[in-house]
């Protein structure tokens, strides 16, 4: 039997034309801005006019871990959202952009799959209103800046030695990782080491998503630390004046994109920071809108809720004031299976031995919403043909033991009729109160609040601090930025920060290495691991397998 590919059923699809989504949306046209027949941006100043509407519900979507195996935490977000049009409901979906270089790499696209996807499916996994871009080009700017500078007689007496803004590139390159540039002789700048970041690790990324409007912008571009003087005092963007610039560059960046999905439920799709390095989280402007205009707001955190809704409840939802109403905790049999011992390519089979190993990380993530977060939450089995009614059964048991439902998510192959199970539960779920609190609280220190993350949500014994980050807390506190959140950077595919430790470990301590200050984003930043903000290429690349033809048809996006 075949299958059609995520790309044959995007490019068969029958888009409506943006002005007709938008005013399905409640978008009058003087906020729309059209990038072509099926995209636009919506100038975030819609929010001041519609200040005294009410806000709908909030629904998260997260994950497990992710695995070899696949979760579907996309395709269930578009799905959910078409399920809940299904059944009557006012909706909106708020999803990040895709970053070209897994694109390009080894994950594919970011717009959902099967009959679950928000399109223009190419336009938004390529270079889509030039968000990423501009992002990019601001960040870059800042770099030319500061090594401006310093070339032109350092002002400031900053270090060298002691630069930490990097240069960004939105692809996969592990040979800008680490560089040495300045080179041929004094007209040509100052010699230094130096590097490249992915541009959805540019703290600008995060600025972006965070910021309210475009006074907003400037004052967090102003606040970036670029570097440290020879004394060890802090120097931003601001000290350089170049906030005024970076922002010019990022004003319609700003503004959240409004495309569909294949059953024309509005979509913004905006902003993309990096979930296992920054908040991962799409813009806060996009989903205040969306919670303006519709009854329901259906987002997504990236990677699994140990970093992506963690992040989601404890950065986004404090520093925008958001108070989600439910939960939804996407799953699959053949993951839980991966979780369990079962190597890829044997996760298809019945296993209720390994399914049963595998079920504690599945328990640990819905033990952590309820029971820390204490939000409402719905277990999304994004339903493969090979499951069976046994394993399906093993995990609506399991979770039921926590007073947590199991709702079947079917929306890859049924596209919103497939997930209008999902949907009523998700109705339900929202109408009950709930007493949602943070993870930790902000006037903690530094220690203290990654020590509450690793205990209550990782579960780790404990944090171990190497030497190098035992001084920086010190440092950071001294300036004054230990009042801020924090944003853990840790391997997306376990609890631990060991990548390999599957299901739900025990038994283990966190090591975190670095901590850096995001001051534009408002949160710090505490490495762990063998974290890298450069990916680079698999052996074999996505990009081996993507075309255009004659007539302008892309293929091989998936």
């Amino acid at each position: 039997m075949s299958f059609k590919t995520d790309i044959e059923i995007a490019q068969e699809s029958q888009m409506l034309p943006i002005t007709q989504v938008a005013k399905t949306a409640g978008v009058d046209e003087q906020y729309l801005e059209q990038y072509g027949k099926y995209k636009a941006k919506v100038d975030y100043n819609i929010l001041k006019d519609k200040a005294s509407a009410p806000n709908g519900k909030l629904v998260l979507v997260t994950a497990i871990n992710p695995t070899p195996a696949g979760e579907g935490k996309t395709t269930t977000t578009v799905g959910l959202a078409d399920g809940m049009r299904r059944i009557g409901k006012n909706v909106l979906v708020a999803l990040r952009e895709p970053s070209l270089g897994p694109v390009f790499g080894v994950k594919g696209g970011a717009a959902g799959g099967g009959y679950a996807q928000v399109v223009p499916m190419e336009d938004i996994n390529l270079h889509f209103t030039g968000d990423f871009h501009a992002i990019g080009a601001a960040n870059n700017l800042l770099a030319a800046m500061l090594d401006n500078h310093i070339y032109q007689g350092n002002a400031l007496n900053i270090d060298p030695r002691q630069i930490t803004w990097r240069r960004c590139v939105d692809m996969n390159d592990r040979q800008l990782r680490n560089v040495v540039d300045g080179l041929g002789g004094k007209v040509n700048g100052v010699p230094r080491e130096d590097g490249y970041d992915i541009t959805v690790a540019s703290e600008v990324m995060a600025v972006l998503c965070l910021a309210s409007d475009i006074n907003d912008l400037k004052a967090r571009l102003a606040r970036l630390v670029v570097a440290y003087t020879r004394d060890g005092k802090p120097v931003t963007a601001g000290d350089l004046n170049a906030q005024g610039a970076m922002a010019a560059l990022l004003k319609d960046a700003l503004k959240p994109n409004l495309v569909q999905t294949l059953e024309h439920t509005p979509a913004f799709v905006h902003g993309g920071p990096f979930a296992n390095i920054a908040h991962g989280c799409n813009s806060v402007t996009a989903t205040k809108i969306a919670l303006k205009l519709s009854d329901y707001t259906i987002t997504e955190a990236g990677f699994g809720a140990d970093l992506g809704a963690e992040k989601f409840l404890d950065i986004k939802c404090r520093m925008a004031g958001l108070h989600p109403d439910c939960v939804v905790l996407v799953a699959t049999a053949r993951a839980l299976k991966y979780n369990g011992g079962v190597p890829k390519a044997e996760t298809g089979k019945e296993n209720l031995e390994a399914l049963e190993k595998g079920l504690p990380n599945l328990l640990r993530h819905v033990e952590n919403i309820t029971q820390v977060y204490k939000l409402p939450c719905v277990v999304a089995i994004n339903r493969f043909p090979t499951d069976t009614e046994a394993e399906l059964a093993l995990i609506e048991r399991k979770c039921r033991e926590l007073g947590v439902n199991v709702a079947l998510s079917e929306v890859w192959a049924k596209g919103g009729e497939g997930g209008m199970a999902l949907a009523e539960e998700v109705v339900r779920l929202c109408e009950m109160p709930n007493d949602f609190r943070f993870a930790y609280e902000l006037d903690c220190s530094i220690k203290e609040k990654i020590e509450a993350i690793a205990k209550r949500i990782y579960h780790a014994d404990g944090v171990t601090f190497t030497a190098n980050a035992e001084k920086q807390i010190k440092t950071l506190t001294e300036l004054g930025y230990d009042k801020m959140p924090v944003c853990m950077a840790k391997t997306q595919y376990s609890f631990t920060d060991d990548q390999t430790k599957l299901g739900a470990p025990t038994g283990f301590t966190i090591t975190v290495r670095n901590i850096k200050v995001s001051a534009g984003a408002g949160f710090l930043v505490a490495l762990t691991g063998e974290i890298m903000t450069m990916p680079g290429l698999p052996k074999v690349p996505a990009a081996e397998r993507i075309d255009v033809d004659e007539t302008g048809k892309i293929s091989g996006l998936f």
